[in-house]
């Protein structure tokens, strides 16, 4: 009986010294920012201007070639036509450290295109109503030599990049048949041009296609972490080198949430913004994320 009791009392006392586990921490908790504008159902990225008062968000094919400026609000404040391009399949946008804007035309679920390009926009503030295209880095990714593959090799369509001193890096989203949570890392330079995409990194995500189908991707300011988002999970990438991601640590943080989530950018380096797209019953909406 007093060996029970004893074990029972160390039990509680290993319980209270242990810290939480992520999905037990106050902080890790996806929380509601704001819902997003009726008109905007589809988002498939968002981006922060370079003084942070502004979302640009974009949807994907089918969708105008706008991109939408809210306020920290969620309020609408703008629609940017892009005046010389088509949304062909925008999926991810993002911004450099210059606070230069770029769209990714890379939208590829047949894994059949070969008119992949990110564009650079002249965008600078919500006031504006028009932008240009001012830089198309056209490409074709290295290693793909048939269009489609054959379906169990479906790797090259992607949804997720960032830019980083001078290159992009694209993750691509598996749509293989056999699912097994495999994706590619590519590096583009930062340029005018048609380039072959330099594979980098052949890494795996686990779990299910919620848990593992890259959406979209940030990077940090200290450009030392990069998170992929899924539709119910976060995956911070560590230990990459600028030419050499087959290294990189992967951690897995559960969001404890599923949705379509299809677009997330640091607000600072300890905090995301994470949009998912509207569904019947769920989504349409920005969420914080601390972490």
């Amino acid at each position: 009986m007093k060996m029970n009791i004893f074990c029972a009392a160390a039990s509680l006392l290993l319980m209270g010294c242990n810290p939480k586990t992520q999905s037990e921490s106050k902080e890790d908790t996806l929380k509601v920012e704001f819902s997003l504008p009726k008109k905007l159902k589809e988002v498939s990225g968002i981006a922060l201007s370079q003084d942070k008062k502004t979302i640009w968000a974009i949807e994907d094919q089918g969708n105008k070639n706008v991109v939408y400026g809210l306020d920290n609000s969620g309020k609408l404040v703008s629609d940017v036509l892009v005046a010389n391009a088509e949304n062909n399949d925008w999926e991810d946008i993002t911004a450099d450290s210059q606070g230069n804007i770029y769209l990714g035309d890379f939208g590829n679920n047949d894994n059949d295109r070969q008119n992949l390009a990110i564009l650079k926009l002249d965008l600078k503030d919500a006031s504006q109503k028009t932008a240009n295209v001012i830089q198309t880095t056209k490409y074709h990714y290295e290693g793909q030599t048939e269009f489609p593959p054959k379906k169990s090799h479906w790797l090259y369509d992607c949804e997720a990049f960032v830019e980083m001193n001078g290159n992009f890096y694209l993750f691509t989203k598996n749509r293989s048949k056999g699912f097994d949570g495999t994706f590619l890392v590519f590096q583009i330079p930062n340029k005018e041009g048609d380039f072959e995409a330099k594979l980098i990194g052949k890494l795996k995500l686990q779990g299910s296609y919620s848990d593992a189908a890259i959406t979209s991707a940030t990077i940090n300011s200290t450009k030392d972490k990069i998170v992929l988002l899924t539709h119910k999970n976060i995956h911070v990438l560590s230990g990459f080198t600028a030419n050499d991601f087959k290294d990189a640590k992967i951690q897995k943080i559960s969001l404890n949430h599923n949705s379509q989530k299809e677009a997330v950018v640091f607000l600072d380096d300890k905090t995301l913004l994470i949009a998912d797209e509207k569904d019947k019953s769920t989504g349409g909406n920005v969420y914080k994320f601390s972490f």
